[in-house]
């Protein structure tokens, strides 16, 4: 999926990462780097069955935020980094036009 949202795909993929599970997962891929992670590691480090394991990754998956390829006899999951960073840089231009963000303040914000 090309890294640039319309306004459908960017509530998509938010939506996808609106569960604390799924949340969780894309950060700990990311955290993992390029190589990312055998679903058993993450299944794992997640301590989710298999079965819901796979729920969350078909969602990511559908919404473009994770990969996954067979090597060998194990599948390996990846963050999509040109997709997340691609979000990020959607909220950003969206939300936040003529607005210098380091200054911001969190009273400001909220």
């Amino acid at each position: 999926m090309p890294a640039d949202f319309s306004e459908k795909n960017a509530a998509d993929a938010f939506a996808a990462l609106g569960n604390r599970t799924r949340l969780g997962l894309v950060r700990l891929l990311v955290r993992a780097g390029p190589d990312g992670l055998a679903v058993g590691e993450i299944q794992q480090r997640l301590k989710v069955p298999a079965s819901t394991l796979a729920h969350h990754l078909a969602t990511l998956s559908r919404a473009g935020l994770v990969a996954q390829q067979k090597a060998g006899r194990e599948v390996r999951t990846t963050a999509n980094f040109d997709r997340l960073r691609g979000l990020g840089d959607f909220l950003f231009e969206a939300c936040c036009r003529g607005v210098d963000v380091t200054e911001a303040k969190a009273d400001d914000v909220a």
